[in-house]
């Protein structure tokens, strides 16, 4: 079968990847146009279009999906099926393309977690599981039918970077399969249950900023969830402190002001104190520093008991 892949992070890799091993044509990729990175602002590939072209496989790298120049390209490739995974909102005009639709592999349990940032919120709610879903793309973002699911638990400490690397590969598999029983005309699909339904946005700079007043549990989760981008952060001493790994200290409440420093002791590391519980904070990085251990920290920048964090 003659597939178009669309994608663009390190998450659509291991998806192209299985689809080159496998006995289906994938004829083009498409991915974001190069954009600036780094300090020099040099223009940057997407993993995406840099594992494609080792590969020797034509890349399309649209500015405007609606512009006449792309629909003729992509129907000049005369695909039979579009595979997204993790790439921007299609036009009508081209999911409509193919005869066989477009398939998309979405990184939650749908209808849970509709959006942009799947991963980054299933931690952030605290939910004990997510998973993968394979559905036909409609005109409305994420709701189209489910074809496969499979489901994962997501381990207490778990960041987003390691489920997101664990749903790749399983996403893979489930979107290969999907793809499969397309080919082979065994497709069965049902609709999704819209009441269930919850959103995952697009990760915002106020939603990573610490809110200390919020739980223990609650901060964990948020920093669980942005780690390792785009990271959590609070600040210290006026410049900017991004927060990637803590540790709910059980059974342990001092009741002072939330962001309060309340111990910088060697021993148990540096606590903080939140709305309700007390953290500790096991991986820092500090505006145009590097990442290191709250122990690091210690010895490096000598906090002290009593600072406040915010």
């Amino acid at each position: 079968m003659r597939i178009v892949f669309m994608g663009t992070p390190e998450f659509a890799l291991p998806s192209l990847e299985l689809l080159l091993k496998s006995e289906h044509q994938v004829v083009g990729v498409v991915t974001q146009p190069d954009k600036p990175k780094g300090r020099g602002l040099k223009l940057s590939a997407s993993p995406v279009k840099e594992f494609a072209e080792k590969m020797n496989i034509r890349v399309l790298t649209p500015v405007d999906l609606k512009s006449e120049e792309f629909y003729q390209e992509l129907s000049e490739l005369k695909p039979d099926l579009i595979a997204v995974v993790a790439f921007r909102i299609l036009p009508e005009r081209i999911f409509s393309l193919p005869p066989l639709g477009t398939i998309n592999l979405h990184a939650s349990l749908l209808p849970k977690c509709r959006g942009a940032a799947p991963i980054n919120w299933a931690i952030i709610k605290g939910e004990r599981k997510t998973g993968v879903t394979t559905f036909f793309i409609q005109k409305k973002v994420d709701t189209g039918n489910i074809v496969l699911q499979k489901e994962i638990e997501i381990s207490p400490e778990e960041t987003c970077g390691e489920l997101s690397l664990k749903l790749s590969q399983v996403g893979a598999d489930i979107l290969l399969k999907t793809i499969d029983l397309i080919e082979r005309g065994e497709v069965k699909t049902h609709f999704q249950d819209d009441s269930e339904a919850t959103l995952a946005p697009k990760i915002t700079d106020e939603l990573c900023k610490i809110d200390w007043s919020k739980s223990a549990a609650e901060i964990n989760n948020l920093i669980r969830g942005l780690s390792p981008q785009p990271g959590a952060f609070t600040l210290f001493r006026g410049k900017l402190l991004k927060i990637y790994k803590t540790e709910i200290v059980p059974e342990r409440d001092d009741l002072s002001e939330p962001g309060k420093v309340i111990s910088v002791d060697k021993s148990t590391g540096i606590l903080v104190q939140t709305g309700r519980g007390i953290l500790k904070l096991k991986e820092l990085q500090l505006e145009g520093k590097k990442k290191i251990s709250g122990d690091e920290f210690l010895r490096g920048y000598r906090m002290e008991a009593g600072e406040k964090l915010g």
